[in-house]
């Protein structure tokens, strides 16, 4: 992709002075901030290409061999251009702090917030409809009693890194500019542990199981996400802890399907009950409930039992039992059921009609 032109890049004219590009970039810096933009990679791009035009055209050298030969000229001075916002933070070092007000989000002895936790939990059909309490087990980092989260052997304390002072970033100068960078002695956290504590190896952390209780509401689905704010890992260096997530698996039903808040169902009849009606037992998600089946029901007739189904998730109720009837043909009859049979086609007609209709 080719490159913008810088004056253009900061809204600036060309016979510009130092103090007009420096107000200009300003302006730039503070709308794109990822401070302020956080995962915006339009704002990431926009900020990025405003550093490197205002380290070019604040350089009296580069904006010098740029007004002559543009990018083509400065690629034999070695400047490549910024191709994160780490680089750019660290290049431009103490300017976001002084210039802008934002802090170049140095490492050292800063709280973080503990790590979020997943916990599967499988509920049967029916606690899915209803609802329960269950006491689950998680194991999760704590900070150690041993060490009071310090990480080191009780009696002693982490000592500043000598080379970065406790501040977790070392400077070296490059050109016009300090480059910020993670202190390779203590990798940023600015401390040193030189004796360790043995319970936590040095980590301020130890693994325990805790039992929490979990509160599941009717209706819940398979999939489902419950959120316990504060019960995940604790935080390191007094940080916050993080969330517990439990995620639901709901088992299937060998009689029931769901759909919403409403449960389906299949009831099979026989012939007589069809023609004739009767009283049958039909099983709910609570025991049986029994249901008039009217004279003359035929084969996928519904049933709606109301309130019978699931609870809503959100509101008060319950869904519907939804009980489609299937009405069963015999297929073994012995001689007398058969006869009977004929007699009932006779007397209705059907034999003589099956014949019209199969010459007709």
């Amino acid at each position: 992709m080719e490159k913008r032109d810088y004056y253009e890049v900061l809204e600036c004219s060309r016979g510009a002075s130092d103090d007009e590009i420096k107000k200009c970039y300003r302006k730039l810096a503070m709308k794109y901030h990822p401070d302020r933009n956080p995962g915006d990679k339009v704002a990431e791009e926009a900020f990025k290409e405003a550093a490197e035009a205002y380290e070019v055209l604040m350089d009296p050298q580069k904006r010098q061999v740029y007004d002559q030969f543009g990018h083509e000229g400065l690629r034999g001075t070695g400047f490549r251009g910024f191709s994160g916002f780490e680089e750019v933070f660290s290049s431009f070092g103490g300017v976001f702090e002084d210039f802008f007000g934002f802090g170049t989000r140095r490492g050292g002895n800063t709280a973080r917030r503990g790590a979020d936790l997943r916990y599967d939990l499988n509920l049967s059909f029916t606690e899915a409809a209803f609802g329960k309490e269950a006491e689950i087990e998680v194991p999760r980092l704590v900070r150690c009693e041993a060490c009071d989260g310090r990480g080191s052997k009780p009696g002693t304390y982490p000592v500043n890194c000598h080379r970065c002072q406790g501040t977790g970033r070392v400077m070296r100068s490059q050109g016009f500019f300090n480059i910020s960078t993670t202190c390779p002695n203590c990798h940023g956290e600015g401390k040193i542990i030189t004796d360790p504590c043995e319970d936590c190896d040095g980590t301020g952390r130890v693994e325990k199981t805790k039992k929490v209780s979990v509160k599941i509401p009717g209706g819940v689905e398979e999939g489902s996400r419950l959120r316990l704010k504060g019960e995940g890992e604790e935080g390191e260096r007094g940080g916050m802890p993080g969330d517990l997530y439990t995620v639901l698996h709901v088992e299937p039903h060998p009689f029931f399907e769901r759909e919403g808040s409403h449960i389906i169902c299949q009831i099979p009849i026989s012939f007589t009950q069809a023609a004739l009606g009767a009283d049958i037992e039909i099983p709910t998600l609570e025991g049986t409930k029994k249901t008039q089946i009217p004279k003359g029901t035929q084969s996928g007739h519904i049933v709606r039992l109301r309130g019978e189904g699931v609870a809503h998730i959100r509101g008060a109720g319950r869904g519907d039992q939804i009980v489609q009837i299937i009405v069963k043909t015999p297929t073994k009859l012995n001689k007398k059921q058969e006869d009977l049979l004929r007699e009932l086609a006779m007397i209705s007609g059907e034999e003589s009609k099956h014949k019209k209709r199969f010459w007709k």
